[in-house]
């Protein structure tokens, strides 16, 4: 084979990989239309998203679970008020329809079991242009701000509730989840989910089970998500537990280490971490010289 055959066969090659590579793109964008049809492929082994504009208000499905114990084809997961639904094939060829109540209108989508599913699916408002919502920046000003408004939840939803409107909040109360660390506890309480800031806040009980202070460092909880580790962003602690005593601490999570969207689901089992400040050992007085023996 000569070279100008050779380069010939590289570029049907690069050119039939590049062609498979855009047929077999895992993340699709449609515009909302309740006239159409969304055939959606969903793979037993992954995840895949349905996200929305804006809150979703109600899901009908047949034939769908939203845990593994109840028999169904497809499992789905969707915390009350969020944007986005997440989706996952239980049976091999398994198909059926959800229908997915947004701003009063109904739109049917169509889940089938495939080895070339879609992980993100994106829906836009119909239109010309897509009515994005832009992107709130994040500053540490805007954290206090929804540490307050986490701290309000109660008299805001209770006086104010347009304000908490797109607010995502678990209770832990029916179910509490304790994290022992021997000498201490982590108890969660309430969690928060602000969407646009990609921001979820944690009011946990630290509890002391011992007769001395614990000191750990105010800036240094942590959120961790099977094996996914993330740093606080900003917190309201002391960074002491009293002795035999428990205090309230809130702290937030915000995007991911590297700078990008976490898109954590409320329904996730959440652990909280420390980073303990260990006690100094006291020094240990030298002993006193020997006297000199005179000859």
């Amino acid at each position: 084979m000569n070279r100008l055959a050779k380069s010939l066969c590289t570029l049907l090659l690069i050119a039939a990989h590049a062609g498979h590579a855009k047929e077999f793109n895992p993340i699709a964008e449609y515009r909302l239309d309740e006239h159409t049809v969304y055939t959606i492929p969903v793979s037993r082994s992954r995840v895949t998203t349905l996200n929305f504009p804006g809150p979703i208000s109600a899901i009908d499905g047949a034939n769908v679970t939203n845990d593994t114990k109840t028999p169904g084809l497809f499992q789905i997961a969707h915390t009350r008020g969020s944007h986005f639904v997440s989706v996952r094939a239980l049976v091999q060829k398994a198909a059926t329809n959800i229908n997915i109540r947004w701003n009063k209108k109904t739109y049917v989508i169509v889940l089938v079991e495939s080895e070339q599913p879609l992980f993100s699916v994106i829906f836009g408002y119909a239109g010309d242009e897509p009515r994005a919502t832009a992107p709130v920046r994040v500053t540490p000003a805007r954290l206090l701000a929804l540490l307050d408004k986490a701290k309000a939840y109660p008299l805001l939803k209770a006086n104010h509730s347009q304000a908490v409107a797109q607010v995502e909040y678990v209770n832990y109360a029916k179910t509490p989840r304790i994290m022992d660390y021997k000498d201490y506890e982590v108890q969660l309480d309430e969690a928060f989910r602000f969407n646009p800031e990609d921001t979820l806040i944690f009011r946990v009980i630290l509890r002391n089970k011992t007769d001395q202070p614990i000191n750990y460092r105010p800036d240094g909880l942590a959120l961790r998500v099977g094996d996914r580790t993330y740093p606080q962003s900003v917190s309201d602690a002391s960074g002491t537990i009293p002795p035999k005593n428990e205090v309230p601490v809130y702290f937030a999570v915000t995007g991911t280490p590297n700078g990008g969207r976490n898109d954590l689901s409320m329904k996730n089992e959440f652990t909280v971490l420390l980073d303990r400040i260990e006690p100094s050992l006291p020094l240990q007085p030298s002993a006193p010289p020997e006297p000199e023996k005179s000859n």
